[in-house]
């Protein structure tokens, strides 16, 4: 069904539509959009997206974002942020290149624990490296049952699975869940994949901006309020001893988050926050510390980017907080 829609956009017919919808998109002031990646795999999609948007959108810096809230300053119309999550080096070989050739200024949310960590990869690299690597080919004792491995196929809907079960732990417990899982399946740990801090300063003095992502990656709705807030406020921390001038501007991890933790960031000193909900922000009234994105796919072309915008722009206003099981 993915594949039949993202063919149907591709299509003439498919453009025609879209550039029929987004004649007819509203144009309301003081309205953001917020678009997060976090590893490019098909560059040349990647490079029409950043045209297209280079060519329709005022896409402004975090900085610029920054001073419009604290200062009450205007956002230019049709006012876009482009934001990649967790400083995959990828974005480095990949990404920024393209930024640049287009002049579009761009967050990285970086997770202060990982960089010049070997040892620092993060447990879904590490579960989808083993499931893909593994020698295995017999059934895998998982906490879901016996899952099984045979095909390529499989070993995809099986880590699928397993990610969002681990999901719903507690954060220690789905570390030692995703440990016992990998060492089952006998094949050997990925390469951390993170950004140095030496790439991550000169990436800041090219124009990078750069936000906190908590220092371990773990979802704030599955930790004490506490551990919570200290892994934000530490991430921050380490940023600005780091690389300095660091905005105290935050992203939730895989978009985690609730009222307690929201008022804990807020005590913290955080001044903005981003969430992984859908939609358009009008900063009349939305609050700062729970602004909207839209994620994009590793792998999304130019029309569904342009589809996405469009959803998005249907759905603008504060988003709901939000409460996972065994949240806050």
């Amino acid at each position: 069904m993915k594949h039949l829609l993202v063919n149907a956009l591709q299509s003439s017919a498919g453009q025609r539509c879209l550039t029929l919808l987004e004649s007819a998109e509203q144009r309301r002031p003081d309205q953001l959009r917020v678009l997060t990646y976090h590893r490019i795999l098909n560059p040349a999609g990647f490079e029409q997206q950043m045209h297209y948007l280079a060519a329709r959108y005022n896409v402004i810096s975090l900085p610029e974002l920054f001073a419009a809230h604290q200062y009450g300053k205007a956002l230019p119309p049709r006012a876009l942020l482009i934001t990649f999550d967790d400083a995959y080096r990828n974005f480095a070989d990949t990404a920024w290149p393209i930024l640049k050739r287009h002049n579009l200024p761009v967050t990285l949310f970086v997770p202060t624990a990982y960089p010049d960590n070997p040892q620092g990869i993060f447990w879904w690299d590490q579960l989808r490296h083993a499931l893909v690597s593994t020698p295995r080919r017999d059934p895998l004792a998982t906490p879901l049952g016996r899952l099984p491995l045979a095909s390529d196929r499989e070993r995809v809907r099986v880590y699928k699975q397993l990610r969002e079960y681990v999901k719903t732990l507690p954060h220690g417990e789905s570390l030692s869940c995703v440990y016992r899982v990998c060492r089952q399946l006998d094949a050997p740990s990925p390469k951390n994949e993170v950004l140095s801090w030496s790439e991550l300063r000169v990436l800041t003095e090219e124009g990078v901006s750069l936000g906190a992502h908590t220092q371990n990656h773990p979802l704030l709705t599955r930790l004490p309020l506490a551990e919570a807030v200290a892994e934000a406020a530490d991430s921050l921390r380490d940023l600005q001893h780091k690389i300095g001038g660091v905005l105290p501007v935050f992203a939730y991890p895989d978009g985690a988050y609730n009222r307690a933790v929201v008022a804990g960031l807020r005590r913290a000193g955080f001044k903005m926050a981003f969430t992984t909900v859908r939609g358009v922000n009008d900063l009349r009234r939305t609050d700062p510390l729970c602004l909207r994105r839209n994620n994009v796919g590793e792998q999304a072309t130019q029309p569904v980017l342009r589809s996405r915008l469009l959803q998005a722009s249907l759905i603008v206003g504060r988003p709901k907080i939000l409460y996972r099981p065994g949240a806050l």
